[in-house]
């Protein structure tokens, strides 16, 4: 991620806040009210600005009441027809159904991020937002994120656009206007990036302070939960990952799903890899990892014993490989992601 940066653009900004139908409302009016938060808040008071520097509006395709994904109605406040430049674009989470994405869907608004972006403007988005850019085609062959939940999903849908879901935020183009990040939460990463790239870090801060956001330092790694793939169709190790599932804690697990696979050992090697894009010996990790993820939200068992149970002998070694496939060290995972004290249910009540 660049470093934020002193303004350099002469302000206010105008923002571009997208909404469609399938835009989630808690994205769209978090980032409408942070950005909005100098012209709203006493944040001002305590920066060298002496204006707001951003002016934030909702387009759409047509002014008005819009219902969004979950069913509640905002207001369009400007059509794009009538929108000849802007600063930034922002399209929020979207909400994709059971289909998934269906491309083709807006094929005015698609041109219209086209032309914005030949005219200068930053196209960013939040999460899931990046459907929606990646119609464009200004995104095929940058690397952006998009919300791991959807990875598949995304990828499926528009492979010719790498993607990085552990990653927070991705700031990519020949004058780094393309801009993504991750999942849900993170647009907190992307408003703060924003702010703190045209009126410094200062400004950043303060907005932080504020609203009391996080910039997710540590990636998206500790909140992904590992699921094997499993659509394959190699009946053989379908067998094996079902064993593993259950019995990954054991001594030398691999001894015995290569048995129940009925394969021989270089042969299981080399079907589960091309199969389940993992090595074994890296499958069990995940499997075992993800188990200890679970014992240390919910348990109070030491560390220590965390490994033995989840099948390592070495407290030592289950550490670093912890920390490698998380991000984290086991100890701080379990503050982070422990049901706090006071959200206990009380005993009695």
């Amino acid at each position: 991620m660049p470093s934020l940066s002193v303004p350099t653009v002469p302000q206010p900004l105008h923002v571009s806040l997208v909404a469609i139908p399938e835009a989630v409302v808690s994205t769209l009016s978090g980032i409408f009210d942070v950005m909005n938060a100098f012209a709203m808040t006493p944040i001002r008071e305590h920066t060298s600005l002496s204006a707001a520097p951003f002016r934030v509006e909702i387009v759409g395709m047509s002014p008005g009441p819009l219902e969004l994904a979950s069913r509640l109605p905002i207001t369009v406040q400007r059509g794009v027809d009538t929108l000849a430049t802007t600063d930034i674009v922002i399209v929020p989470s979207l909400l994709l159904g059971p289909d998934g994405w269906r491309t083709g869907r807006y094929p005015d608004l698609v041109e219209w991020l086209r032309a914005m972006h030949r005219r200068g403007a930053l196209l960013c988005s939040a999460c899931s937002g990046l459907f929606l850019l990646a119609e464009t085609g200004l995104f095929d062959g940058v690397e952006a994120t998009v919300h791991f939940g959807y990875a598949k999903t995304f990828s499926a849908a528009f492979p010719q656009v790498p993607i990085q879901p552990e990653r927070v935020l991705i700031v990519c183009g020949r004058h780094e206007e393309l801009i993504t990040s991750g999942a849900s939460m993170t647009w907190h990463d992307l408003v703060l990036y924003l702010i703190g790239r045209f009126t410094g870090a200062t400004a950043a801060q303060g907005v932080a302070r504020f609203f009391a956001l996080q910039w997710h330092q540590d990636g998206l790694a500790p909140y992904m939960i590992f699921e094997g793939r499993s659509d394959h169709g190699d009946v053989a190790i379908q067998v094996a990952q079902t064993w593993l599932a259950a019995h990954f804690s054991v001594a030398n697990p691999l001894e015995e799903s290569i048995r129940k696979a009925g394969l021989t050992e270089r042969t299981f090697k080399r079907r589960f890899t091309g199969a389940t894009g993992l090595s074994p010996i890296a499958y069990v990790q995940r499997l075992r990892i993800e188990d200890a993820k679970r014992r240390l939200e919910r348990t109070e068992t030491s560390i220590d014993e965390i490994s033995w149970q989840v099948g390592y002998e070495d407290p030592a070694f289950f550490r670093r490989l912890f920390r490698r496939l998380t991000g984290l060290p086991p100890g701080v995972y379990r503050r982070r992601f422990r049901i706090p004290a006071y959200a206990q249910p009380r005993v009695g009540s």
